[in-house]
């Protein structure tokens, strides 16, 4: 493994451990995710945990989950949480996120809001003291709406790009939708452009997440720090 994925695999490390036997989870999406449903798979394999089950925020998680073999279920089946784990994009001092650059927010949000905890795990260089330093905001738009939905939101500031996939094609989000990354600056009121942007019809989600996170481990390069709100 390369440094940074050490990194990411300590922080997945440490915060597996706040998970315990019988809970219902949560599960993020993203690279750095990934060491976390291999740790979880460790654990299940060795006994130290038991009866995990998990609800995905995209497909990605469900086909991991189910190639370790890690129990899965439905959010309909299971409508409130014990803990959700995930990464993000961008934390800020005040354990504000910017999620959403593997295109999941909206099943990532979902999830988290039905979860009586988050957990989020970074890197060092995921910390901002403001966002908007780092990244720009996702932001997942029906179809139909793409052009006036990237007009309203240069009119707000920014400069937007549509998403593409590798292939060069506009990006299809799980529930068929486009992305657009709405890049705002240094965001000196989340709060409130997230208020804007959810009043705004055609926008299906941004990738704001306000006040949800409750722990924030960060791998640095000597330690493991975690941060409460």
């Amino acid at each position: 493994m390369n440094n940074q994925d050490i990194l990411k695999r300590k922080s997945a490390e440490r915060a597996v451990e706040f998970v315990k036997s019988g809970m219902v989870l949560g599960f993020g999406s993203g690279s750095t995710f990934k060491h976390v449903l291999h740790v979880l798979a460790e654990k299940l394999n060795s006994g130290e945990l038991k009866n995990i089950v998990g609800v995905s925020s995209s497909e990605s998680t469900e086909k991991l989950a189910d190639e370790l073999n890690i129990p899965t279920a439905t959010l309909s089946s299971n409508p409130s949480l014990d803990l959700t784990i995930d990464g993000a994009d961008e934390v800020d001092e005040k354990l504000n996120l910017i999620k959403g650059g593997g295109a999941a927010h909206l099943r990532e949000k979902i999830i988290a809001q039905a979860s009586k905890q988050l957990i989020i795990i970074v890197d060092e260089s995921k910390v901002s003291k403001h966002l908007g330093e780092k990244w720009a905001v996702p932001i997942e738009v029906i179809k139909m709406a793409v052009d006036v939905e990237a007009e309203f939101l240069e009119l707000l500031g920014a400069k937007v790009k549509l998403r593409l996939d590798v292939e060069g094609n506009s990006l299809i989000t799980d529930e068929g939708n486009y992305i657009l990354d709405a890049n705002f600056g240094v965001i000196k009121n989340p709060k409130k452009l997230a208020r804007k942007l959810e009043k705004r019809a055609g926008i299906v989600e941004h990738g704001l997440f306000i006040k949800m996170a409750d722990y924030v481990v960060v791998a640095k390069e000597n330690e493991i720090e975690i941060l409460e709100r």
